[in-house]
C-alpha cells in the first residue's frame, strides 16, 4: 500500500505526525488481556500500518500487561526514525483483568522501565499519566504527585514529553506548572461530545487532542443519520465517524485500533473521505 492521505499533520512533541495514527489496545486478548488470539495477524497488522505511512502508535504496558509492547517490539524493532510511540502509566492490572490505579513513585518508575525494556529502546517518546479516579472517565483529583515523578524522570532523560489521559480542564491546568504537556488523551466521538470546549482551548495552544474510543468503543456508534450519510458516501459508519473526527479540529490525532489488516485498510481510507457542509450539518445531530 502507498501513503494513505492523512489530512495533513500536527505536532506531537517535537515530531510532526500524520493525523491518523494507530492504537495498540486490540492487539492483546479479550478484555485487553493475555495473549492475542493470532500473533502472526498483530504483527502483520503493525508492520502493514507504518508501512501505510502510519507514524504514530499508542499503546500501554497495561494492555496484556506487556503483550501489546512486545508485539510492538517484535513488529518493528529497530523503529523507524520518524514513528512516534505513545505509551501510558497509572494503572496495573489484576490477576482477575481488573484495572487498579498505580500511582505511587516505585509503580511509576517501574512502569517507565517496563516500557522502555519491552519496547528495547533507551527513551520513550511520550508517556501519558492516565487519571484513574474514576476509570469510566475524568473526575477531579490532584495529579501533583505522580507528575513530579514522571517530570523527574524526564530530566533524567528516560522521558522526552508527557501527555495525559482521562483528565478534566482543570487537572491539564494544573500539570502545565508542573511540566509541559504535549497532548490529552479523552473519550471523544461523534456522540460522546462533552470535550467540545477543551479541543478549542487546546488547540489555540497547540497541544494535540487524541480521542480514545473514536468510533464508541465496546459499543459501537449506532446511528441511523451516520448510516445514512455514509450510504450516500459509499462508505462505512466507522469510516465515516473518523472522517468527521478529522475534519473537526486539526489538533485531533486519531487512534483507531483493529486486529486485522483489513480493518486497518478500511480505518486507514476513512483519510480520503471529504464530508460536505450538508453531511457536517447532519452529524452534528447525533449528539444532540
Amino acid at each position: 500500500m502507498g501513503i494513505v492521505d492523512t489530512s495533513g499533520t500536527f505536532m506531537l512533541g517535537d515530531h510532526a505526525v500524520r493525523r491518523l495514527g494507530y492504537g495498540a489496545m486490540q492487539l492483546a486478548g479479550k478484555g485487553v488481556f493475555g495473549p492475542p488470539r493470532d500473533r502472526p495477524e498483530a504483527i502483520a497488522v503493525l508492520r502493514e500500518a507504518v508501512d501505510s505511512g502510519v507514524n504514530h502508535i499508542d499503546t500501554s504496558d497495561f494492555y496484556g500487561p506487556h503483550v501489546t509492547n512486545e508485539i510492538i517490539r517484535e513488529a518493528l524493532h529497530p523503529y523507524d526514525s520518524g514513528l512516534v510511540i505513545v505509551t501510558k502509566v497509572g494503572a496495573v492490572r489484576g490477576a482477575d483483568a481488573s484495572w487498579n490505579p498505580a500511582f505511587s513513585r516505585a509503580e511509576l518508575t517501574q512502569a517507565v522501565h517496563d516500557n522502555l525494556r519491552n519496547f528495547g529502546l533507551d527513551v520513550l517518546d511520550v508517556v501519558n499519566l492516565r487519571a484513574m479516579f474514576d476509570v469510566h472517565g475524568p473526575a477531579e483529583g490532584s495529579l501533583h504527585e505522580p507528575l513530579e515523578v514522571l517530570a523527574e524522570l524526564k530530566q533524567k532523560g528516560l522521558i522526552r514529553h508527557i501527555g495525559l489521559s482521562n483528565v478534566t480542564a482543570k487537572q491539564i491546568e494544573d500539570a502545565g506548572t508542573i511540566t509541559d504537556i504535549v497532548c490529552v488523551q479523552n473519550q471523544y466521538n461523534l456522540a460522546h461530545r462533552q470535550d467540545d470546549a477543551l479541543i478549542g482551548m487546546l488547540a489555540s495552544r497547540g497541544v494535540a487532542y487524541v480521542p480514545f474510543f473514536p468510533l464508541g468503543g465496546f459499543s459501537p456508534l449506532q446511528s441511523s443519520t451516520l448510516s445514512n450519510v455514509a450510504s450516500r458516501l459509499n462508505a462505512t459508519a466507522m469510516q465515516v465517524a473518523l472522517a468527521w473526527l478529522l475534519q473537526r479540529s486539526p489538533n485531533i490525532l486519531l487512534i483507531p485500533g483493529t486486529s486485522s489488516r483489513a480493518h486497518l485498510r478500511e480505518n486507514l481510507a476513512s483519510a480520503q473521505i471529504e464530508l460536505s457542509p450538508e453531511a457536517l450539518s447532519e452529524l452534528e445531530k447525533v449528539a444532540a
